[in-house]
């Protein structure tokens, strides 16, 4: 693609981090770059070291479709399925550099593929994943994690923590300032006022007290508030085992889980390989697939780029809808 023809292109620009080298991420950036319709809707920013994905069958025929950031700085020769301090730097450095070329405005929005958080934390970044990374790169103190599947749309009360610690989160405190950030957030990457569930806690959302006391004492206050003194569309709690397939059917525009595996497992469940982890709160627009960096079959050639289609699709998406929302005042 000529340097004219780059200049030109109106469609969104979306920042690609190819995560840690050793793992699949590579190989599913450039098989979803290949999809034909993929250079319809995006024009992508590879950030990577492209000596490593030199060696991808499809590295040649993007090569001169595609912008890529070379980075240059993978030190050793990768073996796949070994990843390392200095794939977890590379990966850190990638995330780095794509949150610059953003603020520069190169592009428009980052999808991020897979990374090692032991690896990265080898190299030198001492956080837990991406999402926080991202939040301290970006100066955000209010964030959170969700996932978007088809019509299901999940936000997290909390990520990575014991279930015992997750519990003790479950607090009406908590639950407003999630409800309100949800609300405002959703709003305004959807470009229109949402509806919200509530997942219970407890097995059929304690059944009127039965089987735990969270819904009552804290869930129930939450949402009431939520509704009653801050005019938003949210409702529950709902029995859990239930709640997200009503919203994998459309009947609410997002659902409130109480813990990290409440979320994962119904949306895995529902749309593996097609869901999408967006982070609310940051000032970009963030996209990320919704598994690791499955260094079982690295190198292999048979990883599933589904996921990082949807991440890069989406996160086109949601560019187009702020820059309507943008020209419509």
């Amino acid at each position: 693609m000529s340097a004219d023809r780059k200049f030109q292109n109106p469609l969104p620009r979306i920042g690609i981090t190819v995560g840690d080298v050793a793992g699949i991420g590579p190989e599913i950036v450039l098989k979803s770059l290949s999809e034909t319709n993929t250079l319809e809707f995006c024009r992508p920013v590879v950030i990577c070291d492209k000596r490593v994905l030199r060696s991808y069958p499809e590295f040649d025929r993007l090569s001169n479709e595609i912008e890529f950031v070379d980075l240059e700085n993978v030190a050793i020769d990768v073996r796949s399925g070994e990843e390392s301090a200095d794939t977890g730097r590379a990966s850190g450095e990638y995330i780095e550099r794509a949150v610059e070329l953003w603020r520069d405005g190169k592009i428009d929005a980052i999808a991020t593929a897979p990374i090692s958080k032991k690896a990265l934390n080898a190299g030198g970044y001492d956080f837990p994943g991406h999402t926080e990374f991202l939040a301290k790169l970006t100066g955000t103190s209010d964030f959170a994690m969700s996932f978007f599947a088809e019509k299901l749309r999940v936000v997290l009360l909390s990520t990575h923590l014991s279930l015992t610690d997750a519990i003790k989160q479950v607090t009406t405190e908590n639950l407003i300032r999630l409800i309100e950030f949800s609300n405002v957030q959703l709003e305004r990457l959807l470009n229109k006022k949402v509806t919200i569930a509530v997942a219970g806690l407890n097995p059929h959302a304690s059944e009127n007290g039965m089987f735990g006391s969270e819904e009552a004492d804290e869930m129930i206050p939450a949402i009431e508030y939520c509704r009653n003194d801050l005019g938003i569309e949210v409702s529950g709690p709902y029995s859990p085992d239930t709640i997200f397939l009503r919203g994998f059917r459309g009947e609410f525009d997002a659902v409130i889980a109480s813990y990290h595996d409440q979320a994962t497992i119904a949306v895995k469940s529902l749309s593996f390989g097609s869901a999408v982890n967006v982070t609310l709160g940051l000032p970009l627009i963030r996209t990320s697939v919704d598994h690791g960096t499955a260094v079982d079959i690295a190198g292999k050639g048979i990883a599933d780029a589904s996921s990082m289609s949807a991440a890069i699709r989406l996160a086109a998406e949601l560019v187009s809808i702020r820059k309507s929302e943008s020209a419509n005042g």
